[in-house]
Order: C-alpha cells, then structure tokens, then sequence
C-alpha cells in the first residue's frame, strides 16, 4: 500500500464514502502478509516510495507466483527481478498479466501510477553489449520507480571518441549509472566528466583474471575520479535503486 491508497481510503472515511469497517478489512494486512515461505512487506511503499521487489533468483516458479499476487492484491504495482529461462514461462503461465522483458530478465505489472521522480533524467552508461542485461535491469527498475532513463550503449573505453560523442547526454543527467565488466575503466572516466553523482556497477563479463567481475569492482572501488560509489557485480536493481533515492531525497529535503 502506498501513500497515495492510503490518503484515498481515510479521505473516503471522512467524507462518508468509505465505512470504517471497509477500511479496517484493507488495513488488516498492514505492515505485512504471512504467506509462510514469506512474509511479504506492504509497508515498503509508505517507507521508500516504491512496493516490495520479489528476487527471483532461488525462488520457485510458485513462490514467485504467490508473492506477486499478494502484492498485486493489494494494489501496487510488481516488479520481479532476475527471472529466466524454465521459470518465467511457469511464472507467466500463471500470471499472464505480468509484462516480461527477456533481456533484463525482469517481469512487471503496472495497475496504480507511478509518479514522475525528477525533472530530469537518469543517463544509463554501458561499456559493451555484454553487459546490456545488466543495464536493462536497472532500466526496468528506474521505469517502475519513475525515473526517466536516457541510454548510452556500447561506449567502453577500447573505443574512447564513442563516449565524448554523447557529452549532451550527461549535461542534462541527474545521476549517471555506468555498467562495465572487463577492467572497469569506464566509470573513472565518466567520474571526471560529471560533476553529479556516479553510481558504478561492475558485470561479471570478462576473460579469466576478471574472476566473474571482482577485478571490475576492485578498480570501481580504486577509481582516481572521486565520489563514485560502486554496487556489487551485476547489481543493475540496486543501482537502480540507489539513484531513485537521491532523486527522492532532492524532492524531499
């Protein structure tokens, strides 16, 4: 439940519209559901301005299946992340109303509005296309939190003049998310070009000495540009998200 359900129904309380024991029966879940394998949170939305997100990763087909519809019960709006292969096709069978994206991985149901965060968009920065899957997930993510997203694909530092090409792009950015597997580079030379905040997010893309992404993440994590922060390996969703705060926090404070 988000605030804006929750100013309709005690709105409704006063102006008669609404019996007390109506809003009672869908207060009753608040702050949380029991399903037994979860307990899902519909607190969230009045907390962080967006509704629970279901992991899918280690999650059956039916336990993703019955926390959604909990939350779609309710009337929020439901993002699941990293839901692939065998498992979406049982996810989607169940519940066809969810919009499923195959390169992010990510299924959606849009039922309640989702404000506008920001007056100005989020540039989403990827090295190379192997890291577009985690790029699109963080894409979904700013959609269904409501920021703008401005793409910038395929700009690694093997091919520098790509990303100067598109400096009009980080003028008009609020946050700068960059995605980049390999060595890293790309978000120290974002990080000099921006004077915004850089949220950095290594992929696990890369030959041998990558080691699944820590050789990315530990020269995130040494950039000479200072003040960009770093999320962990192929965490599109978290990036996503952190950006979605400071942009709360501007409206906020």
């Amino acid at each position: 439940m988000d605030p804006r359900r929750v100013r309709e129904l005690l709105e409704g309380v006063r102006r008669g519209t609404t019996s007390v024991d109506d809003a009672v029966s869908e207060l009753k879940d608040l702050p949380f559901a029991d399903l037994g394998y979860a307990t899902v949170d519909h607190h969230r939305a009045l907390r962080h301005g967006a509704p629970e997100v279901v992991f899918g990763h280690g999650k059956s087909a039916a336990q993703i299946v019955g926390i959604a519809r909990e939350l779609a019960r309710t009337g929020q709006n439901v993002l699941v992340t990293r839901l692939e292969g065998d498992k979406a096709s049982e996810v989607r069978a169940a519940m066809p109303e969810l919009a499923y994206a195959e390169l992010a991985r990510t299924a959606t149901l849009e039922q309640a509005p989702i404000p506008q965060l920001g007056s100005r968009p989020v540039a989403l920065v990827s090295a190379g296309t192997g890291d577009l899957p985690v790029a699109e997930e963080c894409a979904e993510t700013l959609r269904m939190l409501g920021a703008a997203v401005e793409r910038v694909y395929d700009v690694g530092v093997a091919g520098i003049h790509r990303l100067m090409h598109k400096r009009e792009v980080f003028d008009r950015a609020s946050v700068v998310i960059v995605v980049a597997g390999m060595e890293g580079a790309l978000p120290s030379v974002v990080g000099g070009l921006v004077g915004g905040p850089v949220i950095a997010v290594p992929t696990s893309i890369g030959y041998g000495v990558s080691f699944g992404g820590l050789t990315a993440m530990a020269g995130m994590l040494s950039s000479c540009a200072s003040g960009v922060v770093v999320c962990n390996i192929d965490n599109g969703f978290g990036a996503a998200y952190a950006a979605a705060r400071i942009l709360r926090a501007r409206e906020q404070y």
